[in-house]
């Protein structure tokens, strides 16, 4: 599809190699991510026990505008947090690895809010695994955000302003409406088939875009109803689902007496792409319809057509 090869050399006894070409666009000019003013000057901390990693967001930190120094190590990590808040110079921000050899993340973040008590830092966990399972306990351990390994620029500067509580909305719109950035975006993806969730998410969150999940209709009205008004900005709904399907769920949404909740936009995924499919989709209350399998391309130039709608531009924009 993409024009490239695939070869193959082997010789027994030795091995294998796979050699794979591709040709990509050169890309003509830099959109650099915008430097929120809240980001400005803070002091940062990054744990991770992986080099790469510790320089990677470390650097990515500085290009936000944040002063930022890295430790390999969690318990190195608490001495520096002890010896910032001696000098008067607290780290505002830690940013920690859920896996690391001498301290796990969680006991790093447990352990550093302890001892700042109510000056504690945010903390964002980062992580290459399902963090959805550890939520409250990672919670309750201090941490306020979570960003998927690999960290891209725009995840983590999503994450970062989540876990300070200064995440604009207005900012988030604003983006969304004049250049495709999904950065900051929060979607509830809903699908029983636990690996159609798992690519989906590996696609959503590249462009920046936090993801919770559901697995049926029922768990997803519960997840809509229990959280914040205005928390999601968009469903992507599977429709064929067991305990309560899509459109069930979806008219169990536009039924909340929360505004902010009940008109969420929703978008249908299924397998069934007939007219008759797309018509009981929109009668059910929901704003768009993709058909499996998910053309990614076409997901996100779907979103990005229902958030101009429901985040018009302002006359100075146009």
């Amino acid at each position: 599809i993409m024009g490239g090869t695939i070869r193959l050399e082997t010789e027994k006894g030795k091995g294998s190699l796979f050699i794979l070409h591709f040709t990509f666009p050169i890309v003509q000019s830099e959109n650099k991510l915008t430097q929120p003013q809240e980001l400005k000057g803070i002091h940062a901390l990054v744990a991770d026990d992986d080099y790469t990693a510790c320089e990677a967001i470390t650097d990515m930190l500085t290009e936000l505008g944040i002063r930022a120094e890295w430790t390999m190590s969690g318990k190195e990590a608490l001495l520096r947090c002890a010896n910032a808040r001696n000098h008067k110079d607290a780290f505002t921000l830690c940013i920690i690895d859920w896996k690391m050899p001498d301290m796990s993340g969680l006991n790093v973040a447990q352990e550093i809010s302890a001892a700042a008590g109510d000056k504690a830092p945010a903390i964002v966990l980062v992580t290459a695994y399902d963090w959805q399972n550890i939520r409250d306990e990672a919670q309750t351990a201090g941490v306020t955000a979570f960003c998927n390994k690999p960290v891209f620029a725009s995840e983590l500067r999503t994450s970062v302003l989540k876990a300070l509580g200064c995440h604009k909305t207005h900012e988030k719109a604003a983006d969304l409406s004049q250049n495709n950035d999904f950065s900051g975006m929060c979607v509830l993806l809903v699908d029983d088939v636990d690996l159609n969730r798992e690519i989906a998410v590996s696609m959503l969150t590249m462009k920046g875009i936090e993801v919770d999940q559901a697995c049926d209709g029922a768990e997803a009205v519960a997840m809509v109803e229990n959280a914040e008004s205005g928390h999601y900005d968009m469903i992507l709904m599977d429709v064929m689902m067991p305990t309560m399907n899509g459109y069930e769920a979806t008219k169990a949404i536009r039924a909340l007496t929360d505004e902010g909740k009940a008109n969420v936009p929703i978008v249908a995924l299924t397998a069934n792409a007939f007219d008759e499919d797309k018509k009981a989709a929109f009668e059910a209350g929901m704003n768009g319809h993709l058909a499996k399998p998910i053309d990614m391309e076409k997901l996100f130039s779907t979103m990005n057509d229902i958030l101009k709608r429901s985040h018009p531009a302002s006359k100075e924009e146009k």
